[in-house]
């Protein structure tokens, strides 16, 4: 029996000897894996990169004319993500870079358009536009800030978790796309003046006086260097097989030009198109934006601090040269030709400054674009053109007809209509019922496809299709009371070059390339939307998402 009890406590001891170890080898494991947690480094800089109207299918129909070390260099060593989209309407560019950097929609960030109808101040606004502020560095365009974009960004985040220790600084030609990814607690953002200006800008939200490194930018000539040259294609424009005639009938022309085809003298036609505005509108734009990022690297220093710095630049006039002539013009495949240039001279000047291990890039757009509809048509695809006008006095009838009253139409933009509250109380109508009733209608008119109330909205949930992306861009207390959608390829455009908007495949599917410290090399077609940018670096990173967030890590492409 004694000998029994000994081996029984003999084996509880043994067991507890095992459990005590056991747990102090958790102990350990916890420890080390604390260890690694605070051993972890940011990299000294990331750097976002928006090529302003950039469809996806732009990597794979210019691959061959690409070198080795632009696009294809992020392609290839980066991870190269195919089946990224946008998952609201309407894919404009102040939405597109706020939703890319906030990693939500306009149903919480509240930037709803570029331009949209407030409601409230019973006006159209502007998306940037803050008469509190002045202009710095030069007469006019200044008077901006981000105080219209509800959520905080990527770059926020950033400088709270470094207890806004690091830089934020936004770039672009466009002011839009350099203050909202910049963020509100940004160093600066700059944009580009045009007109008689000619120079990069800023807003006293940021500062009182321009920087020293930015008045010599200015100052160096390089913005009229650009425009008193020629544009001519970047190689034998007999090789440019991917896109249609030079001269064909679905292009728009500048002033000063008869036929929308190569060569341009931009020392002529700078005359008849606001002198530095044309900068804006051609290659050499991107190639002013790189020049300025080198300049700002080196100015701020950015990259060289024991703190992480952040960098957000956007390419804007592969934008205006879409728009001016199509998604299937020579124009269009030379910006890209040059465009990949800029990337390549991008990475080499963050290569030199901050150290090729040193930075983590991601390239993305802000939205896609739509074939010319003129020339679908011309191959029988169906497509067409919205008429503003014409519906807006159709939709004026229809109240008429049924309410006995123009003037409870309020304003109609953006594919949106706004009702007159007060003239809904005044003839005693409820405005969801009175809602619902113009929905049902103006679905019977020529080119509308989908039409929903903003009651609807609230209450119901679209898992799926146009309706969904069309929920996930309306915001209670901005958007409109009727909401409608065109028919695909329908747009409210001139019958020459492209533009976007919709929620429709064309507009939606973008790039998405991560690059540098801490990503994988790879590529997949998994399906991601376009707010799941920022979640990724926020996680990367190892700070706290975005306060709108509603996007999730892309895990796959983190190291």
């Amino acid at each position: 029996m004694k000998k029994l009890l000994f081996i029984l406590l003999l084996s509880i001891s043994y067991t507890g000897c095992i459990a005590i170890k056991s747990k102090k080898t958790t102990l350990v494991t916890t420890e080390k894996t604390q260890t690694n947690q605070v051993d972890f480094k940011r990299p000294k800089l990331i750097v976002g990169v928006v090529v302003d109207q950039m469809r996806y299918d732009y990597l794979i129909k210019f691959y061959s004319k690409y070198g080795e070390n632009g696009f294809k260099k992020l392609m290839k060593l980066g991870y190269n993500l195919e089946n990224v989209h946008y998952n609201y309407i309407p894919t404009y560019t102040a939405v597109g870079h706020t939703s890319i950097y906030t990693g939500t929609t306009p149903t919480n960030h509240g930037i709803i358009s570029n331009d949209w109808y407030d409601k409230y101040e019973k006006k159209s606004i502007y998306c940037v536009d803050d008469d509190r502020y002045e202009t710095v560095g030069a007469k006019t365009g200044g008077k901006k800030s981000p105080y219209r974009m509800l959520t905080t960004t990527i770059s926020d985040q950033l400088r709270l978790a470094q207890n806004m220790k690091g830089k934020s600084i936004g770039i672009s030609i466009k002011d839009r796309a350099a203050i909202l990814p910049a963020g509100h607690t940004a160093n600066a953002a700059y944009w580009f003046e045009g007109g008689d200006e000619g120079k990069f800008i800023s807003s006293t939200f940021y500062m009182n006086e321009l920087p020293k490194w930015v008045t010599d930018f200015n100052n160096n000539g390089k913005a009229n260097s650009y425009l008193n040259q020629t544009w001519n294609t970047y190689y034998d424009i007999n090789s440019y097989t991917e896109t249609l005639a030079d001269n064909n009938n679905y292009e728009g022309l500048f002033k000063g030009k008869e036929t929308p085809t190569f060569p341009y003298n931009l020392a002529e036609l700078r005359k008849l198109n606001d002198n530095y505005s044309l900068l804006k509108a051609i290659p050499f734009g991107n190639s002013i934006v790189t020049d300025f990022a080198e300049a700002t690297i080196i100015g701020e220093n950015l990259g060289t601090s024991n703190f992480t710095d952040f960098l957000a630049i956007s390419y804007s006039s592969t934008d205006y040269v879409g728009h001016q002539f199509g998604v299937d013009a020579k124009e269009l495949e030379d910006t890209y030709i040059r465009m990949d240039k800029e990337i390549e001279r991008l990475l080499i000047i963050l290569d030199s400054n901050v150290g090729k291990d040193n930075y983590t890039l991601f390239l993305t757009a802000d939205h896609a674009a739509v074939e010319v509809p003129a020339y679908l048509n011309s191959l029988k695809i169906p497509g067409g053109y919205f008429n503003n006008q014409e519906f807006k006095t159709l939709v004026k009838k229809i109240a008429l007809n049924n309410f006995k009253s123009e003037e409870i139409i309020e304003d109609i933009s953006n594919y949106q209509i706004y009702l007159n509250k007060d003239k809904l109380k005044e003839l005693k109508l409820d405005a969801n019922y009175v809602s619902q009733i113009i929905a049902d209608e103006i679905l019977n008119i020529k080119n509308v496809y989908k039409t929903v109330t903003g009651h609807t909205l609230q209450t119901t949930n679209f898992d799926l299709g146009v309706l969904q992306t069309l929920q996930n861009g309306y915001n209670q207390k901005f958007s409109g009371d009727v909401l409608f959608v065109p028919n695909p390829t329908t747009i409210t455009y001139d019958k020459t070059g492209s533009t976007h908007g919709s929620g429709y495949s064309y507009d939606t599917h973008v790039p998405l390339i991560f690059y540098g410290s801490g990503i994988k090399k790879g590529q997949s077609d998994n399906y991601y939307p376009i707010i799941d940018i920022a979640p990724t670096i926020t996680s990367f990173l190892k700070i706290a998402q975005t306060n709108g967030n509603t996007g999730k890590p892309i895990i796959e492409v983190l190291d």
